[in-house]
């Protein structure tokens, strides 16, 4: 009976659809270039701290390997400790900028999450000014293979964002 009435004459309801391209807008944006700028500074300063505590660790290696036979037990005990204390150094730093909710992720939620928003709220805008009832995002849309143009609003948006 439930199926009968939705397709019963009068109670179907047209919804309106439109497309946004994130990867365009974003490519668009000066504010989000800027941002990934400051992001890959960050991450190429953090990589270097680690890169240079991994060298030491390497060294510290190397030079125990080379003296290893004219060491006490007692000596080779303190070194292969501070081998393992760099080693833990270097992966305490990795966790600490790059890990799930290291440094690295917190910078990029600063950064981005207000671009994010600007965007979220130009597209509510543009999609109740337009009475659109859906806005997708057609770069996340793998199984679409055909989009009209008058559907995609991103040029819109920039508009609005002040980007064109």
């Amino acid at each position: 009976f439930l199926a009968l009435v939705a397709h019963a004459p009068g109670f179907t309801q047209k919804v309106s659809v439109a497309y946004v391209d994130m990867q365009y807008i974003l490519k668009n944006l000066p504010q989000y270039e800027t941002a990934n700028d400051q992001l890959n500074m960050i991450s190429k300063r953090w990589q270097k701290d680690i890169d240079a505590a991994q060298q030491e660790a390497k060294i510290l290696i190397s030079n125990y390997q080379t003296e290893q036979i004219f060491l006490s037990a007692e000596m080779k005990q303190r070194r292969e400790e501070e081998i393992l204390a760099k080693e833990q150094q270097v992966l305490e730093l990795k966790r600490k900028y790059f890990g799930q909710e290291g440094e690295w992720y917190k910078k990029r939620e600063a950064l981005l999450k207000p671009i994010q928003d600007e965007i979220y709220n130009a597209i509510q805008d543009i999609a109740n000014e337009k009475r659109y009832d859906v806005v997708k995002d057609r770069s996340a849309e793998p199984s679409l293979i055909y989009m009209s143009s008058k559907l995609d609003i991103s040029d819109q948006v920039l508009e609005k964002l002040g980007a064109k």
